[in-house]
Formats: C-alpha cells, structure tokens, sequence
C-alpha cells in the first residue's frame, strides 16, 4: 500500500508540472500572437500643411474650365513628382446637371507602388462654382480653403512625410485628388449624387489602372477648420464599420477624441466621394468630414464667398493628419 501510494503521488505530481507548463507555454503563445507591433508613425508638419493648402487658394476657386483650375492642376502634379510619387493623370470630360462639358483630372499620386496591399487616400481639389449658401453673394465662386484645399494640403504633407521618412508604411498608398465635385444641385439634379462626385463617379467605373483593388479608402472633406468635429458618418458606418472604428480608435489612442468624436452612434449619411468608390468600385472607403455634434451640419462657411484661409486652423490639420499617418503606420 505504502509503495503504491507512492507511486500514485509521484505520478499526480508529475502530471501538474506537464499541466503547469503546457499552461504556461499556451499561455505565451497566445500573448505572442495577440502582441500587436505598433510603429510610430513620423511627426507630421502642420504649419508644411497649412502652406499648401494656401498655395492652393492663391490660385483662386479651382472651378474646372477655368485658369485657375488648370494651374493648380499642374502645381498639384508637379508637388507629387518632387516627392518622388509615381504619378497619373486621368482626363475625362464631365457633363453637370445642367447640361455643362468640363474639362476634368482625376490626379493620382502612387507611394510603393509595387505593393499588393493598397490603401486610398482622397480628397476633391475644386472649389464650387457658386456660394449660393451666403447670405448676400450667392454666385460667386467659392475658394475653398476648407472645402477641398484642406483635404489635398493634409495629403500632399502626407505624401512629403512618408517619402522623406527613414520608415516607411510597408503598404501602398495611393493619394487621389478627385476633380468636379462641387457642382451639384441636390434639388435640380436627378442622379443620386445629386450632381456631385463626377470625378469619383469617373474614376470608380475606370480606374487608373487595370484590375485594381485596395484594402480601403479614406476620404477627407472640410477638414481643416477651428475646433472641427468629425462624427463617424453613416455612409461610412454602413460601407466601412470596421474601417471607421479602427481610425476612431486611433484618434483616441493619441488623444485626439476632441476632434474624433465617438457619440455611441453613426452621424448623418452624407453624399460624398466616397459613396461611388463604394457602391461602384467596391472598395470601402470611410469619409473624416466636418459635422457638428448638435446639429450635424457642415462648418458656418460652407459653400460661401468667406471659405477663405481665416477658416483653416494648424491644430486642425495636426490632428486629422497625425491620425491618418499613424493608421497607416499601423498596417506595418
């Protein structure tokens, strides 16, 4: 009796120790593979940022079928060839609710463009052919420092960031400046666009390059304006939840929440760029746009002959591109 219950004591003993360390080793398997490699991403530049977006402006309204347009096109172009971007231009003739022939580009800018894994960057780089939300002037034609320029300028110090950097994103990234976007008329229009998003319209039915695809997209609109709130808009919540809540929770991760506001719920479902390059080009794109949390409406100056650069703020700008930058550093 004695030997035997020697023997079994000896066996339970042996037994929890194998237990013990399979537990353990299972233990640190699990903490390995739920480990997340986190890179930082570079510092972003908003005062680099805020001179592009008034390069832009200095042009005048970027209303296609105007001088203006046509050389900030350029100036765009030649931005993203010096920062070593391969780049694409696309022409298309748009044709507007009423009837008008533009003369449009979609402007690509391609980082790595080697990489199967692609992420879309975009924002609209015209202005709109007339303030008719002002009070007093409603045919002029808008500037759009925050409505549009702010987008591109984000994206141009992106583009200068990630090229200058020592790390790079191991994904590809293409940078999309959409054109004709601003001439809609939700109430005269009878597409679903409302008029809006022909550049978009255009480059989701005929991409700049054959077969393409991306992991998702970002879309920035007015997202430069002093103590801009960004909602987690409906559209964006419907097409790209994952892709939102990711962004969102980056933005809180660095202590943005005071411009990525997290209400517990979707905000109001705007038409924008990204609805064709969901519906159409089937790619999930997110929008990061100005909604105020009380009303859900845009920022005082839309579409009005005051959307000039004393509506663009740094901090801004800081913010919305250290969080994209980070988001994409995080694809590592």
């Amino acid at each position: 009796m004695r030997l035997n219950r020697t023997i079994i004591l000896f066996w339970l003993a042996a037994v929890i120790t194998v237990s013990a360390c399979k537990s353990k080793k299972k233990d640190q398997q699990e903490s390995q593979a739920t480990e997340v490699k986190t890179v930082t991403a570079p510092a972003f530049n908003a005062d680099s940022a805020y001179s592009y977006v008034e390069k832009q402006v200095a042009f005048g309204p970027r209303v296609p079928n105007t001088d203006a347009h046509r050389r900030c096109g350029d100036y765009l172009i030649a931005s993203l060839k010096a920062f070593g971007c391969e780049v694409t231009v696309q022409n298309f003739t748009a044709t507007t609710y009423d009837n008008l022939k533009l003369n449009a580009r979609n402007i690509i800018g391609s980082i790595n463009p080697q990489a199967a894994k692609r992420i879309v960057l975009a924002s609209h780089w015209d202005s709109r052919p007339f303030s008719d939300q002002d009070s007093v002037t409603k045919t002029k034609p808008v500037l759009g420092a925050n409505d549009g320029a702010s987008g591109v300028g984000i994206l141009l110090e992106m583009a200068r960031t990630i090229q200058k950097s020592g790390v790079k994103p191991e994904v590809g990234i293409d940078l999309i400046f959409f054109d004709a976007e601003d001439w809609g008329n939700s109430e005269l229009a009878k597409d679903e666009y409302g008029g809006f998003c022909l550049g978009s319209q255009y480059w989701a039915a005929n991409k700049h390059k054959p077969g393409y695809a991306a992991y998702y997209g970002i879309l920035l609109d007015m997202v430069g304006a002093k103590g801009a709130t960004f909602l987690k808009e409906g559209n964006s919540m419907q097409y790209a939840p994952t892709v939102t809540n990711r962004v969102w929770e980056t933005a809180s991760s660095m202590g943005y929440n005071q411009y990525f506001v997290d209400t517990g719920q979707s905000g109001p479902a705007i038409t924008d760029d990204h609805l064709p390059v969901n519906k159409v080009a089937k790619i999930p794109m997110i929008d990061i746009i100005h909604l105020k949390v009380e009303s859900g409406s845009f920022f005082k100056d839309w579409h009005t002959a005051h959307d000039d650069m004393d509506n663009i703020d740094r901090s801004t700008l800081k913010a919305v591109g250290q969080v994209l930058l980070q988001t994409l550093y995080n694809e590592q």
